[in-house]
């Protein structure tokens, strides 16, 4: 199979290698065409801590005051602190310099609006369209604007999401919290968030000028490490952050990661009980949140995979509380994007009224046999792929609104092109494992011909 190329361009905006296709020139341009898409004015420029960083982000601001923004430098933060920020400074835009879950290699730049979502798909295509003309309204020497640094954001976050949740409830419960951050954009507000919130933290992986510790998806491959420190230090629960902050995975009091779908699921659970309502989640998302909603007399919609999709559709139909299956909890009531501190604070809420152990509280959602694994495709060959997948499954129940997504009454199967790197994801869902991995197997050998 051919070599995957080191750049994705999407709806999460541009990310690739840095030294091969991720380029100073290349972000110089795409952070003049994202200038000139959103007009001349202030612009939120943050990072994570990967070493690549300030290569990026001195890149970004070159591009940006070229056409005449403004850049304001908040330095290393959380993604989500930004997206706050924009809307509550009334900037023009933002941008991040991220790439999330990716590899240490890899950079990336993400695009936010000036209400602090991610650019929808049309405006992402817009961008791309601006980026690929390559001619911009350049301004003049002596009118380039200042940099201006702004290090109130943090801050600003954490005061917000603890005006959202019951915090003297969860101060009375003197929970002890393990957390991961991975060396990340997190590191240093993570443990002062759970301490405000009266918690006794073990934090592990807190220097963000040191390596990325391991790779830093917060899937459970990567938990071990906080697996570990919650056995040694006898936590209630562990939580682990990815390298901008957006994700959380949950491990519970024994050291056992609790599956990434099992988070979303028992934070959607616990705003329910509290407020019925409507709940979006994206098609890749198991079926816990439909039991969850279901014994709430809720409706469940589903939206295609992507931040902004997901914040889209809760925007339309009135849904407070969403998210991704990845670890991504949405609470439009504090911030209308994936914020690991929102999750955080909902599970320990949720915790600290039950008064037991963590997995107990995991047990009051079914458990299903939940696969994910993905295949290396160029970008050229993945509708071909996908072509075949769905014919092997003709006359079955099927859903194209993302992908291919193949469901019978009590399982189902997914293959649909990543937005982030240049791969098919396969999911599957079905009772037990190996119902589960066959149904992956199967797609595999589909996709591959």
């Amino acid at each position: 199979m051919r070599r995957p190329l080191a750049l994705k361009i999407g709806i999460s905006g541009v990310r690739g290698v840095v030294g091969q296709a991720l380029t100073p020139q290349l972000i110089s341009s795409f952070a003049a065409a994202f200038g000139s898409h959103i007009g001349r004015g202030r612009v939120l420029v943050g990072t994570d801590s990967r070493p690549s960083r300030d290569m990026v982000r001195h890149a970004t601001i070159s591009g940006l005051l070229s056409v005449g923004c403004q850049p304001v430098d908040l330095g290393i933060l959380p993604v989500p602190a930004l997206q706050l920020h924009i809307r509550t400074t009334g900037a023009f835009g933002g941008v991040c310099v991220t790439a999330s879950h990716n590899p240490i290699e890899w950079n990336a730049l993400k695009f936010f609006g000036a209400d602090g979502i991610l650019l929808r798909p049309a405006q992402a295509e817009e961008l791309t369209d601006l980026y690929h003309q390559g001619v911009f309204p350049r301004i003049a020497g002596p009118d380039i604007p200042e940099v201006l640094f702004d290090d109130t954001a943090i801050e600003l976050h954490l005061q917000a999401i603890l005006a959202s949740v019951d915090v003297d409830l969860i101060r009375s419960r003197r929970l002890h919290v393990a957390v991961d951050c991975c060396n990340g954009a997190a590191s240093r507000a993570t443990p002062q968030f759970l301490e405000r919130l009266g918690c006794r933290v073990t934090a592990i992986h807190t220097d963000p000028d040191q390596p990325f510790p391991h790779n830093p998806e917060p899937i459970p491959a990567n938990l071990g490490d906080l697996c570990r420190a919650v056995r040694e230090s006898g936590a209630h629960v562990g939580f682990a952050q990815d390298a901008d902050a957006d994700r959380v995975a949950v491990v519970n009091e024994r050291g056992e990661p609790i599956g990434e779908e099992a988070g979303l699921a028992l934070a959607v659970l616990r705003r329910l009980e509290v407020e019925p309502s409507p709940v979006v989640v994206n098609m890749s998302t198991s079926r816990m949140v439909d039991d969850v909603a279901v014994r709430h007399g809720c409706t469940v919609h589903r939206a295609k995979v992507g931040e902004v999709n997901v914040v889209e559709k809760m925007l339309a139909v009135g849904a407070p509380i969403g998210g991704e299956g990845n670890g991504g909890v949405i609470s439009l009531r504090t911030n209308a994007c994936r914020d690991s501190f929102v999750g955080m604070a909902i599970l320990l809420e949720a915790l600290a009224a039950r008064g037991g152990a963590f997995s107990s509280f995991r047990e009051e959602v079914p458990t299903y046999s939940f696969l994910k694994e993905k295949i290396t495709f160029p970008a050229r060959e993945v509708a071909t792929a996908l072509r075949r997948f769905r014919e092997r499954n003709a006359g079955h129940q099927m859903d194209l609104s993302d992908g291919v997504k193949v469901t019978w009454p009590d399982r189902w199967v997914q293959a649909r092109s990543s937005n982030t790197e240049p791969i098919i994801r396969v999911l599957a869902e079905a009772p037990t494992d190996a119902e589960a991995r066959r149904l992956v197997d199967e797609a595999f050998a589909a996709l591959s011909g």
